[in-house]
């Protein structure tokens, strides 16, 4: 349990992400748990009588302990790495308002982790499934649905939720999606000509009318399409096929990054289509390019 101080300081940090930041649900909640977390220790740490205040005397031995509890307690590499990073965000933010020097907090370095590559599936993969799904199941419309979902996902990259998040008043789907993704970041998307035309012929079919205002895709009772309906079809449509376990959503906008960089597509330009803050996020399709490289090499080469 926080001192009243310390709850205080956290609170109007979040608020203040949610209010400028333009940050996620998850993203708020995972920062609060974060540094929740951290503040908790350094009350045990260093007594009840830990405070606001105290938060300008920490130095590389608090962090070096924190991080070390943190490990103890079974947190891994990369998790620790977000957790410092969310720490540093909100001690930058105090020590801008109380007026201290956080520099043992900010200097303090993550532990290296490897990041884990996206697992796309191969053009071929990403085919079949759309075309699986558009016909395993029972009604014709939620076949279409599916299929019509699945098509964005991989044409242009999209999220599951911006997908879902679509209103019937874009049917039909104009030249450009205006997507707004995470951290309310808005990006111009490309509709491609087969994800008009499956989107298309799931609204001649679905019972629901496609009406301004309401979700483009509808659930069997006509409310909004829930996510896990799609990888549940997904995960019916892979068994199906021999799919990995990662054949997933969000498998499929792995598979529209990493087919556009294969065929020459610029990285800033993939970068932008996906709305990545950082081109470093984007920069990771390179080493799946680099590595799919390796693997055709290893087998083809005849001294391999």
């Amino acid at each position: 349990m926080l001192t009243p101080g310390l709850g205080a300081a956290l609170a109007e940090w979040l608020s203040h992400l949610r209010a400028l930041g333009g940050a996620a649900d998850n993203t708020i909640e995972a920062y609060r748990a974060d540094v929740s977390s951290f503040l908790g220790f350094l009350q045990t740490h260093h007594g009840e009588g830990f405070g606001v205040a105290r938060l300008a005397t920490l130095g590389q031995s608090d962090m070096r302990s924190w991080m070390a509890h943190e490990r103890g307690r079974g947190l891994s590499a990369r998790s620790l790495a977000r957790a410092l990073s969310s720490v540093k965000s909100f001690t930058r933010w105090m020590a801008d308002r109380k007026g201290f020097d956080a520099s043992h907090v900010l200097l303090a370095r993550a532990p290296k982790y490897q990041r884990k590559l996206p697992r796309p599936l191969s053009e071929d993969g990403a085919r079949a499934m759309i075309d699986q799904v558009d016909t395993q199941a029972a009604e014709p419309w939620v076949a279409a649905r599916d299929a019509a979902v699945l098509t964005l996902l991989y044409g242009g990259g999209l999220r599951i939720s911006e997908a879902l998040g679509l209103t019937g008043d874009l049917h039909p789907l104009p030249d450009v999606l205006r997507i707004r993704g995470k951290g309310d970041k808005e990006r111009l998307v490309p509709v491609l000509g087969a994800a008009r035309e499956a989107v298309a012929e799931y609204v001649r079919l679905c019972p629901y009318p496609a009406e301004p205002g309401q979700p483009l895709f509808r659930g069997k009772r006509g409310g909004p399409l829930n996510p896990r309906l799609v990888s549940r079809a997904m995960e019916q449509a892979r068994m199906a096929l021999g799919l990995p376990a990662t054949a997933t959503p969000h498998a499929m906008r792995h598979s529209f990054a990493t087919h556009l960089l294969a065929a020459g597509g610029d990285l800033r330009a993939i970068q932008e289509l996906l709305g990545h803050a950082s081109l470093a996020t984007t920069q990771i399709y390179t080493a799946v390019d680099a590595a799919r490289l390796m693997e055709v090499y290893d087998k083809a080469h005849p001294r391999a």
